[in-house]
C-alpha cells in the first residue's frame, strides 16, 4: 500500500525497504535486556547477569537520563547561539515549529510495511490454514504468514524428532499401536489446533522487501491472500510473544497466550514464556475451551488463557481457557510497558478527537491512537474528550516513549469474527458477500489520497478500494473533487476481505467488473467458453478465459485427430472456443478440450457418478486400451469401463488398432455401482443408431391393457410369455394363474406346456430397461356397464357416474360412447389429478368410468371427468394438477402443467383446462437460441410452464417455459385481489400502528394494523411489532380492498399448515423441476429413438467407513465395507495386464497421467481414422480416408506411445518418480516377461525413490510387492516382506491389508490366521475386530463371528464398546441374522437412551428390513424421550420420509399430527 508522505519518527528511520529484516533466531529475551547483557558479560557461555531485574531497570533508566541530558545540553547551546543572531519573530516561528514537531509524534497513522519492525508485537486474525503455515489478517489491510516452525517450541521439537522416531519404529511396533497413540505423541495438523477467525498474538520475525525472492512455505500457493502475506513473517512462540512480562504481572484476570508443555495426571503444564513460572490447566477447566471434540490437547498447542491465581512459591500459575473470560479480562496496572501485550483489553481516556481518529491515554501512563478503521462509526457522537472507554491493544509502534495503537471495533473488543446482520440472522461477511459478487451502488465515505477510498456497502458495513483498483488507468493520487468524491455512487465487485478490519476488499475497475469469471470456482464443467491463446508449449496450450482465470488444453485434446504441427493451427493472441473438461478447485486448474465432436455435442454432460444414469447416451474419450476392455473418460475425470463384448457387434481381435487412445466415442451407460469404487460400465455397441436392443420396445403396452399371450418357458415360480401380436416378453406368477384356475401349482405345471395360449391378461407392471412386462389374470368379477335401456339423457344428472367405451381422440379431447344415443367428451385436463400417474388419453376401445360434470342438451353430449377427486370426493388424495375452470383460477407467476394443443410457426398453444388455452411464443420456449425448436414438440405432450400474464377481457393467457424470472412481475392490481385471498409480501416499513407490506408480483402496498398481528386480544402487540424487521418475508390474508387501499391480516388463525407446506413444495418444485417438456418418452419417440425409462436409478450411499479414525467415537457408520485395496499382478501365462493395475485404487496426485498430460497413442490406420467422422454426413468415405492419411503425424509417436519397453518406462519415471501407478505398471510389465526378480528389484527401487512424504504412494508399492510375493514367492519371502512393510508403514494397515490379500487369494486358513494375529497385536483396535467378524460372516461361520464380540469387549477400552457393538449389530443385519442385530441394538439403546446417533443407525437398519410397524414403534419410543426441538425435528423428518417410502398416506398424516402435538406440548412446558 502507498503510505502518506511524512517525516518518519526515530523508530521508523531505521527501516530499509530494499533489504529483508530478519529477527535473530537466538534472541528470546527483550531487546533492552539483551543489550544490557551484551555490555556486561564477555564470556562465550555466559548470557546471564548478577544484577536483579530491579537493578537492571535502575541502571537502564540512569543511562537513558544521562544520554538525554548530554543531547539536550548540545541542543540548548546551539539554540542559544541561534537566537542571538535571529529576530524575535523567527524565535516565535521556531517555537511553533517545535510544538508542531511534538504534536507529530502522536499523529494518528496507518500501519504499513515500512512501519513494521522486527520484534514488533501485533494482534492478528487467522484467515486461512495452509498445510505448513497460517495466513493471518493484520490491522490496516495487511497480511502476514506464520510458518509451522514458529508456532511453539514444543511443536518445533516434535517436528525435529520425526527423523529420530522413524529409526525406532521397529521397537515401538512391538509395544505401542499407531491408532491408539495419545494425542501428545502425534504431531497435530494446523487445522486441528487453529480455526479460521481465531485471534492470535505474534511478534514480527522478518519483513521482506517488495519483489524480493520468496523462500517461504507458501511461495507456491495460488491464493491471492497467501501471496499478499509473504512479506511479513510472524512467530507465536510464547517465549518471544510474552517477553517482557514479569512474574508480578500474573494477577487474576491477566490474559496471556501459553503453549502445552506436557500432559500430567490431573491436567496440563503450560509454557508461559516467563522464566521460573509454569502454567497449570486442569482437565476440568480444559473442557471449557473452544476445542473440537472432547479429545485431549496436543503438545505444542497454543491456548488463550486467563490467570486465576499464582501459587505461594511463585512457580505455578493456575489458568482457565474460557473464551468469555479471556475476551473480557482487562488490566489496570502493569510493572512496565513491555507487559502490555497485543490483544490486551485496557482502560483508556480520550485526550483528543481528530478527523483521522482518536488520541488516548492508556492506563494513565501511555499514549495511544485509534484510527478510523478501528472505530465504531455508529457511535461517533459518543467520542468526547475526557470520556473513559475500553479499548484493545493492536500493536506498539514506539518503545521510547511507549505508544500503542488500539481498536474500539465491536468485533475486535469481543474477539469474534466480523459479522453482518442483526441477532440470529447475522452471518460472516464472507457468506453475506461472496467472492465475485457485484455491488450495484456503493457510496464513497472518505478518501485517503495516497491509499484509496473507503465506501459504504450497507448500513454498518464498509469496503476498502485500493488506489490501484479505482480505475483501469494509473491514478497517482485521489482528490476530494474528483470522480471519487465523498458521497458519489459507484459500481463495485468483491475481490477479497480484510477480516481484521471488518472490511470488504473491493475494486472499481471496469475491466474486473466485466469479467465473466473472477476465480476458478466460477467455471462450470461442460460449459462452452471462449478464450484467448496465451502461449503454446510442448506440454499444452494455455488459454486465458477471463482476467486471472486461465485454462489449459492438453495435447490429446487439441482436435479429434492428432495434430502434426499444432503451431500452425494455434496462434498466440487468437481466440479459441473450448469446452470445460475438468475444474480442479484445490489446485486452481481448469482443463479444456478443443475436440470438435465434444464442442458440438448436444448429448448430456456427465461429470458425477450420480449423473451417470443407466440408459443415458453421451460422448466419451478413450484414454486407455487393455486387452479385454476399454477405459473411457467423461468430464471432470469421471471414468468408465467398456467390456470387449460391448465394443462392437462384430468380434475385434486388436482393440488398440480399431479404437486408438484419444478417439471420441458415443457410449450408453449400462450399469453403475455406487459403492466405494463408483464403477461405471458403458457400451459403444448399444449407443450405435442401428442397434436393435434385445429388450423389446414395450412403449405400445400400457399398464391396464388387456392382452393375450403364448407360453414360452415355465420356471420354478414364473411363466415366461410372449404377448400377441406385439411380441413383447412378459412374466406371470404361477400362483396367480393357479388361483385363477382353482388349481394347485404342481397341477398347473403338469397341465401347461410351451405354446399354450392365455387370454384375458392385464398388464400390471412395465420394465422398459429390461424390455418386459408383468401380467396377471383379469379378475373374474367386474362391474358391468349399464344396459342401454336403463337410463335416458333426461335422467342423467350432474355428479352421476357413467361408463362408456373410448371411440376416438380429437383435438378437444377423448370421445366416449355411453349409449347408442348418448356420447361424452373427456378433456385431457379432466382425466386425472396427476398427469404423470394417470392416463390423460385413454386407449381406444378401452372401457372407462367417469363422472358427469356438464350436460349439453342441444348436442346430447356429456362433459366427463375421471379425476379421482371428482368421482370420489369423500376420499382424500393428493391433487398434483388442480382443475382450472376459468381465467380467475390463473394468477401471473404461478407454475402450471398442461398439454400441447398445437405447434404453430410462431410458438405453441397449450391447453390448461376446458376452453382455456395459453400461448407460448418462440422466445419464451428456451433460455438460449435453438434452431429447429419445433421438432422437439408434438401434440398431446405434457409441458410445464409459468404464467406470464392473464388478460381477462380478451381471454388471452401468455405462458413461458424459460427458467428465468418473469419479465413483468408487476401485473397484479388491486382489482385482482379478493377478500380472503392469501398473498406473500415483504415488510417495507414499520410504524407504531402497524406494518406496511409490499405484495409480491405487484406494486401494491397494504397495511396490516397492529390489531391483526395476534389472535390473543390481551397480547402486547408492541412487542410483536418489534419482532418484525424491514425486508422480512410474510404471508398475509386480504381483509378488505377499498379504493386502492389494501388491508391485510397476519393472524395465525387465518392460515393452516397446508398453506405453508404448499408454499414450500411449490418453491422446491420450481427450483428442482425444469420447465418445458415433461413427457420424455414422447419426445424420444418423435426422434425415432428407443424409449427410455424416466425413473432414476436407486442411489446407494458410498461407504466411507475406512476413512474414519477409530478415535472418533461420535461418528458412527451405518454400513461396514472395508475399503481394502489389493493389487493382483498378472502372470506371464495370462498376458493380461488389466488386473495388475486397478487404477481406481491408486491416487496419483502429480506427474504422469494417461488421461490428460500425455498425448494420444494411435496407429497409422486410415480406416480407424476415418471412422471418427462417418456419422457427420461428410462427403465420400474414400476422400475422407485419404485426408486422414495425410493428416496423420508419424513423428509424434516418439512422445505419445504408451511405455512398451524398459527404456520407455525409465523415460516416463524420470518425469514422475513419485507415481506408484507407473512403478506398478513397470512391475507388471516385467511379470509378463516372467522376470520375477526384476519386478522385485523395481519394487525395492520404487520404495527408495518415492519421497517419504508420499506415504500413500509408498504404501501402494508395498501392497503390490505383497501381492507379488503371495503369487510368485514362498511363505518365507512373504513373511519377510510383510515384516519390512510393517516397519516402513502403518503396522495395523499392513496387517489388515495382508489378511485381505490372503482372503481374496482364496487362502482362508492363512487369512484367518492373519486376522487372529492382527487382533492379538492390535487388541485395542475396534476396526481389527469388526473386520475379523465380517470375514467370518462372509465365510458363513456365524458362530465364530459372534464369539468375537465378548472377546473384543475384554480387550477394547470402555469408550469403544458402544461403537464396536453397533458395528457388530450392523454386520448381523447385512450378513447374519437381523433378529440378532436387533437384539444388540435394543441393548445399547436401553443402556444409552440419549445416544441419538445409535437410534438413527438402528432405524436405518430396520428400514432395510422394510418393516414399517417396527420403525413406527422405534420412532414412538425415541420421541417419548426428552430432547431438543432441533433433534425432534430431524427424527420427525426421517419418520415422514420412511412413511412415504415404506408406509402409506395415512401413516404420513399421522406423523404430521404427532409432530404438531409434540411441538405444542414442548411449547406448553
Amino acid at each position: 500500500m502507498v503510505s502518506q508522505k511524512r517525516p518518519l519518527e526515530e523508530s521508523s528511520t531505521t527501516h530499509k525497504s530494499k533489504k529483508t529484516k530478519v529477527a535473530d533466531a537466538k534472541q528470546s529475551k527483550p531487546s533492552t535486556a539483551s543489550a544490557l547483557v551484551a555490555e556486561e558479560v564477555d564470556f562465550p557461555r555466559g548470557g546471564g547477569t548478577s544484577f536483579t531485574p530491579l537493578e537492571v531497570k535502575t541502571i537502564r533508566a540512569e543511562a537513558v537520563k544521562e544520554a538525554n541530558d548530554e543531547l539536550f545540553q548540545d541542543a540548548q547551546s546551539q539554540a542559544k547561539a541561534a537566537k542571538k543572531k535571529k529576530r524575535k519573530s523567527e524565535a516565535q516561528k521556531s517555537t511553533s515549529d517545535a510544538a508542531a514537531e511534538k504534536s507529530d509524534k502522536i499523529r494518528i497513522e496507518h500501519l504499513n510495511y515500512k512501519r513494521i519492525n522486527v520484534g514488533m508485537k501485533i494482534l492478528g486474525q487467522v484467515v486461512s490454514i495452509q498445510p505448513l503455515a497460517l495466513i493471518v489478517s493484520l490491522p490496516n489491510q495487511l497480511f502476514a504468514h506464520i510458518p509451522l516452525t514458529n508456532i511453539s517450541t514444543q511443536l518445533t521439537e516434535l517436528l525435529e524428532g520425526m527423523d529420530d522416531s522413524e529409526d525406532d519404529t521397529e521397537e515401538k511396533d512391538e509395544e505401542e499401536e499407531e491408532e491408539e497413540t495419545a494425542p501428545k505423541s502425534r504431531i497435530p495438523e494446523l487445522s486441528e489446533i487453529f480455526h479460521e477467525g481465531q485471534y492470535v498474538r505474534g511478534v514480527v520475525t522478518a519483513v521482506h522487501a517488495h519483489g524480493s525472492t520468496d523462500v517461504s512455505v507458501i511461495s507456491k500457493s495460488r491464493e491471492e491472500v497467501a501471496r499478499s502475506s509473504r512479506r511479513v513473517e510472524l512467530s507465536l512462540v510464547p517465549e518471544r510473544v510474552n517477553s517482557g512480562v514479569q512474574k508480578s504481572d500474573l494477577k487474576q484476570g491477566f490474559a496471556i497466550t501459553a503453549g502445552v508443555k506436557s500432559i500430567e495426571d490431573h491436567g496440563y503444564i503450560l509454557d508461559l514464556g516467563i522464566p521460573d513460572v509454569s502454567g497449570f490447566l486442569s482437565f476440568k477447566d480444559a473442557k471449557q475451551g473452544p476445542f473440537k471434540g472432547s479429545q485431549k490437547l496436543y503438545l505444542g498447542q497454543l491456548l488463550d488463557v486467563s490467570v486465576t491465581k499464582l501459587s505461594s512459591n511463585g512457580r505455578t500459575c493456575n489458568v482457565v481457557v474460557d473464551p468469555a473470560t479471556f475476551s473480557s479480562s482487562s488490566i489496570s496496572e502493569v510493572t512496565n510497558a513491555s507487559s502490555v501485550l497485543p490483544g490486551t483489553l485496557v482502560q483508556a481516556l480520550i485526550t483528543a478527537v481528530n478527523p483521522s481518529g482518536l488520541n488516548l491515554q492508556v492506563m494513565g501512563f501511555f499514549d495511544g491512537t485509534v484510527d478510523q478503521f478501528h472505530m465504531e462509526h455508529n457511535s461517533e457522537k459518543a467520542y468526547k474528550v475526557g470520556k473513559k472507554i475500553k479499548a484493545r491493544v493492536l500493536y506498539d509502534f514506539s518503545s521510547t516513549p511507549p505508544r500503542f495503537a488500539l481498536a474500539l471495533s465491536e468485533h475486535v473488543l469481543a474477539l469474534n469474527p466480523r459479522k453482518f446482520g442483526e441477532g440470529k440472522n447475522s452471518v460472516r461477511i464472507q457468506e453475506a458477500y461472496p467472492m465475485g459478487k457485484i455491488l450495484d451502488s456503493v457510496k464513497v465515505a472518505r478518501i485517503e489520497s495516497e491509499r484509496g477510498v473507503v465506501v459504504e456497502v450497507a448500513s454498518g458495513l464498509e469496503g476498502f478500494v485500493h488506489i490501484s483498483h479505482v480505475s483501469d488507468d494509473h491514478v497517482p493520487s485521489l482528490s476530494s473533487s474528483g470522480p471519487w468524491k465523498v458521497g458519489s455512487l459507484h459500481r463495485a465487485r468483491v475481490t477479497g476481505y480484510f477480516l481484521f478490519d471488518g472490511l470488504l476488499q473491493l475494486t472499481l475497475k471496469p475491466s474486473v467488473l466485466e469479467q465473466k469469471y473472477l476465480q476458478v470456482g466460477d467455471v462450470e464443467v461442460g460449459e462452452v467458453v471462449k478464450g484467448t491463446i496465451k502461449k503454446l508449449t510442448d506440454t499444452g496450450l494455455f488459454v486465458s478465459l477471463s482476467g486471472n482465470v486461465d485454462g489449459v488444453v492438453w495435447p490429446n485434446h487439441y482436435a479429434d485427430i492428432t495434430l502434426k504441427q499444432p503451431s500452425k493451427r494455434f496462434k498466440v493472441g487468437a481466440s479459441i472456443k473450448c469446452r470445460v473438461l475438468v475444474v480442479d478447485g484445490n489446485r486452481k486448474r481448469i482443463s479444456l478440450t478443443a475436440k470438435k465432436t465434444l464442442l458440438e455435442s448436444t448429448l448430456p454432460i456427465i461429470s458425477t457418478v450420480e449423473g451417470a444414469k443407466v440408459g443415458l447416451v453421451t460422448h466419451a474419450v478413450i484414454f486407455k486400451v487393455c486387452e479385454k476392455h476399454l477405459l473411457v473418460e467423461f468430464f471432470n475425470n469421471l471414468k468408465a469401463m467398456v467390456p470387449i463384448k460391448e465394443v462392437s457387434e462384430t468380434p475385434i481381435i486388436k482393440l488398440a488398432e480399431s479404437f486408438p487412445v484419444g478417439r471420441v466415442v458415443k457410449v450408453r451407460i449400462i450399469a453403475t455401482e455406487h459403492d466405494k469404487s463408483s464403477r461405471i460400465v458403458a457400451s459403444i455397441r448399444q449407443a450405435a443408431p442401428n442397434f436393435k436392443s434385445t429388450a423389446t420396445d414395450i412403449s405400445s403396452v400400457e399398464i391396464g391393457n388387456i392382452v393375450e399371450a403364448t407360453v414360452t418357458e415355465i420356471h420354478k415360480d414364473n411363466i415366461v410369455l410372449t404377448l400377441q401380436p406385439s411380441e413383447v416378453r412378459a412374466l406371470i406368477s404361477l400362483k396367480n394363474l393357479a388361483n385363477h384356475r382353482s388349481l394347485s401349482v404342481p397341477q398347473l405345471c403338469a397341465m401347461l406346456k410351451a405354446g399354450d395360449r392365455l387370454e384375458d391378461l392385464v398388464v400390471v407392471t412395465r420394465n422398459p430397461e429390461k424390455g418386459f412386462v408383468i401380467v396377471a389374470n383379469k379378475p373374474k368379477t367386474k362391474e358391468a356397464l349399464p344396459s342401454k335401456g336403463t337410463f335416458s339423457f333426461e335422467s342423467i344428472t350432474i355428479g352421476q357416474i357413467v361408463g362408456g367405451r373410448v371411440t376416438r381422440q380429437t383435438r378437444n379431447g377423448t370421445l366416449v360412447k355411453i349409449s347408442s344415443h348418448i356420447g361424452g367428451i373427456l378433456h385431457p385436463t379432466d382425466a386425472c389429478d396427476d398427469y404423470d400417474a394417470g392416463m390423460p388419453f385413454p386407449k381406444i376401445d378401452s372401457i372407462i368410468k367417469a363422472v358427469v360434470i356438464g350436460i349439453d342438451p342441444s348436442r346430447k353430449q356429456l362433459t366427463l371427468s375421471t379425476r379421482h377427486s371428482k368421482m370420489y370426493p369423500d376420499q382424500v388424495k393428493t391433487i398434483v394438477d388442480r382443475e382450472i375452470n376459468n381465467l380467475s383460477d390463473l394468477q401471473a407467476g404461478e407454475t402450471v402443467r398442461g398439454f400441447i394443443k398445437s405447434v404453430a410457426e410462431h410458438g405453441l398453444f397449450v391447453t390448461l383446462g376446458r376452453d382455456i388455452d395459453a400461448r407460448v411464443q418462440i422466445r419464451e420456449i428456451y433460455d438460449e437460441y435453438v434452431k429447429n425448436w419445433n421438432e422437439r414438440f408434438a401434440a398431446s405432450q405434457i409441458v410445464k410452464g409459468r404464467i406470464l400474464s392473464v388478460d381477462r377481457e380478451t381471454k388471452k393467457v401468455e405462458m413461458s417455459f424459460r427458467s428465468g424470472t418473469l419479465r413483468n412481475p408487476s401485473q397484479l392490481t388491486a382489482g385482482d385481489l379478493q377478500t380472503g385471498q392469501k398473498v406473500e409480501g415483504i415488510v417495507k416499513r414499520i410504524e407504531e400502528y402497524g406494518l406496511f407490506i409490499q405484495i409480491e408480483n405487484s406494486k401494491l402496498t397494504g397495511l396490516c394494523h397492529k390489531s391483526q398481528l395476534s389472535d390473543n386480544k390481551e397480547a402486547d402487540v408492541t412487542v410483536a411489532l418489534k419482532g418484525f424487521r424491514e425486508g422480512d418475508r410474510v404471508k398475509a390474508m386480504v381483509l378488505k380492498v377499498d379504493k386502492g387501499k389494501v388491508s391485510l391480516s397476519l393472524k395465525p388463525s387465518n392460515f393452516g399448515e397446508e398453506d405453508f407446506e404448499d408454499n414450500v413444495m411449490d418453491e422446491a418444485q420450481s427450483e428442482a423441476e425444469p420447465l418445458g417438456i415433461l413427457d420424455a418418452d414422447a419426445d424420444m419417440s418423435e426422434k425415432g429413438e428407443d424409449s427410455e425409462d424416466d425413473n432414476e436409478a436407486e442411489k446407494m450411499g458410498a461407504d466411507s467407513g475406512n476413512d474414519v479414525d477409530d478415535d472418533e467415537d461420535d461418528v458412527m457408520d451405518v454400513d461396514i465395507d472395508p475399503s481394502v485395496q489389493v493389487f493382483q499382478l498378472s502372470s506371464s501365462k495370462e498376458s493380461n495386464p488389466s488386473p495388475a493395475l486397478p487404477t481406481p485404487s491408486l491416487k496419483p496426485t502429480g506427474g504422469f497421467q494417461w488421461s490428460s498430460t500425455q498425448p494420444v497413442d494411435e496407429e497409422p490406420d486410415s480406416a480407424s481414422s476415418s471412422e471418427e467422422s462417418e456419422t457427420e454426413g461428410q462427403p465420400s468415405k474414400k476422400k475422407k480416408r485419404k485426408r486422414k492419411e495425410i493428416e496423420y503425424d508419424l513423428t509424434a509417436d516418439m512422445h505419445t506411445k504408451t511405455p512398451e519397453s524398459n527404456a520407455d518406462f525409465e523415460r516416463v519415471l524420470l518425469g514422475s518418480p513419485n507415481s506408484s501407478y507407473i512403478w506398478i505398471q513397470y512391475m507388471s510389465f516385467q511379470l509378463q516377461l516372467s522376470e520375477i526378480e526384476k519386478a522385485r528389484e523395481i519394487a525395492r527401487r520404487a520404495i527408495r525413490t518415492i519421497s517419504f512424504r508420499e506415504e500413500q504412494e509408498r504404501l501402494n508399492v508395498w501392497i503390490a510387492l505383497l501381492n507379488l510375493e503371495n503369487v510368485y514367492g514362498t511363505e518365507d519371502t512373504l513373511e519377510t516382506t510383510f515384516k519390512e512393510a510393517a516397519r516402513a508403514n502403518d503396522s495395523k494397515t499392513i496387517h489388515l491389508r495382508l489378511a485381505s490379500v490372503l482372503d481374496q487369494a482364496e487362502k482362508p486358513e492363512k487369512a484367518e490366521e492373519q486376522f487372529k494375529r492382527t487382533c492379538k497385536k492390535f487388541g485395542q483396535s475396534s476396526k481389527a475386530w469388526t473386520l475379523f467378524s465380517e470375514y467370518y460372516l462372509r465365510r458363513g461361520n456365524l458362530e465364530e463371528s459372534r464369539k468375537l464380540l465378548p472377546r473384543s469387549l475384554q480387550s477394547l477400552e470402555k469408550r469403544k464398546h458402544l461403537k464396536t457393538i453397533s458395528k457388530f449389530a450392523q454386520l448381523e443385519y447385512k450378513l447374519g441374522e437381523p433378529e440378532r442385530g436387533k437384539t444388540l441394538f435394543e441393548g445399547i439403546v436401553d443402556s444409552h437412551p440419549k445416544r441419538w446417533d445409535l437410534w438413527s443407525i438402528y432405524m436405518d437398519m430396520e428400514a432395510g428390513q422394510r418393516d414399517i410397524q417396527s420403525l413406527r414403534n422405534l420412532f414412538e419410543r425415541v420421541l417419548a424421550l426428552k430432547m431438543t426441538s432441533h433433534k425432534a425435528k430431524s427424527f420427525f423428518k426421517k419418520w415422514l420420509e420412511l412413511e412415504r417410502r415404506l408406509g402409506d398416506e395415512e401413516g404420513a398424516q399421522t406423523v404430521k399430527e404427532k409432530a404438531i402435538e409434540w411441538t405444542q406440548r414442548a411449547n406448553a412446558s
